[in-house]
């Protein structure tokens, strides 16, 4: 049995989470979050209109108030610019893994919902 591979795994993972549930209507949403201005940096999920998978670079943040309870524990993006988009989940995830070992990133993951799927 090969060594276990971290970086296999975290890829493999991200991959999993960018999928998208038609009868449902929900997207799996990847965040990378910069760690010292506590907030969004790129967001990642799948977009069913174009049938690929988009990155976008967060270019505007809301307000962060820390101290409202059980809101997320960073500032989330309210516009975005289009970094790339990928043929599949594997491909996004690779980019994912690239920007969040240059710019030193963690991951956050979200559900969201259609709300004219419901």
């Amino acid at each position: 049995m090969p060594p276990f591979n971290d970086d296999q795994f975290s890829r493999q993972l991200l991959a999993e989470a960018l999928f998208y549930d038609e009868e449902y209507g929900a997207l799996g949403n990847v965040s990378l979050i910069d760690k010292e201005s506590v907030r969004e940096r790129y967001l990642a999920s799948y977009d069913p209109d174009r049938d690929t998978y988009l990155i976008e670079e967060a270019v505007e943040w809301e307000e962060l108030d820390a101290d409202e309870d059980g809101e997320v524990d960073y500032a989330l993006a309210v516009d975005g610019q289009e970094y790339g988009t990928y043929e599949t989940p594997e491909a996004a995830a690779e980019v994912l893994m690239t920007l969040a070992r240059e710019n030193n990133l963690g991951p956050s993951f979200m559900i969201l919902f259609d709300e004219d799927a419901a």
